[in-house]
């Protein structure tokens, strides 16, 4: 039986959308190490319009890292897909990597987010905030489920308080924690 299309919200203001998010829950990606904790986005909008994308997360106690640029998937559609291109390895980045940055739902403040993307491999739960309250959480993997997400998948991220400022920590410049993640460590 062919899964129902997804809804994608429309309109967004990408201006508002900017800033921090913390990463509430996701679905346990490769790309993330497996005891990463303090995950979360920050997105600045460029003067092309396109979106500087900087995701770190925090492993062994070292801040990985990894930054890439977003783009409407289609610029004359109001649906709110877009396209996230990093490079990789990014100790040493030469390969592109093009992944789909669909937002599911977005509240009215832009406070909380849900992001997937079509072949709903990828889901995460998004706050401004590094915690949200379980009401809402449970409404939004409601939402995912609703969009055909299996949601036994989803893992909550676990965040310090206070979260890291900055750049808070030492770095993992040689990447590590990105070769770990691909050996599934």
């Amino acid at each position: 039986m062919a899964k129902k299309a997804m809804e994608v919200m429309k309109g967004v203001d990408l201006k508002r959308y900017m800033g921090r998010w913390y990463e509430i829950a996701s679905f346990p990606s490769r790309f993330q190490p497996k005891n990463g904790m303090n995950t979360r986005a920050t997105y600045t909008l460029r003067d092309d319009g396109t979106v500087h994308v900087l995701n770190e997360t925090w492993s062994d106690g070292k801040r990985g890292f990894i930054e890439g640029t977003a783009y409407k998937a289609d610029p004359s559609s109001d649906e709110a897909k877009l396209k996230v291109k990093f490079y990789v390895p990014p100790f040493l980045p030469i390969i592109p990597v093009v992944g789909d940055y669909w937002v599911l739902y977005l509240d009215g403040d832009y406070h909380h987010a849900l992001i997937g993307q079509p072949t709903r491999n990828y889901l995460w739960i998004l706050c401004r905030e590094n915690h949200l309250d379980e009401e809402t959480y449970n409404q939004l993997v409601e939402k995912a489920k609703e969009e055909g997400y299996d949601v036994s998948k989803l893992k909550k991220t676990q965040h310090t308080n206070p979260p890291p400022e900055g750049e808070e920590g030492p770095k993992d410049t040689k990447g590590v924690w990105w070769i770990k993640s691909m050996l599934g460590k």
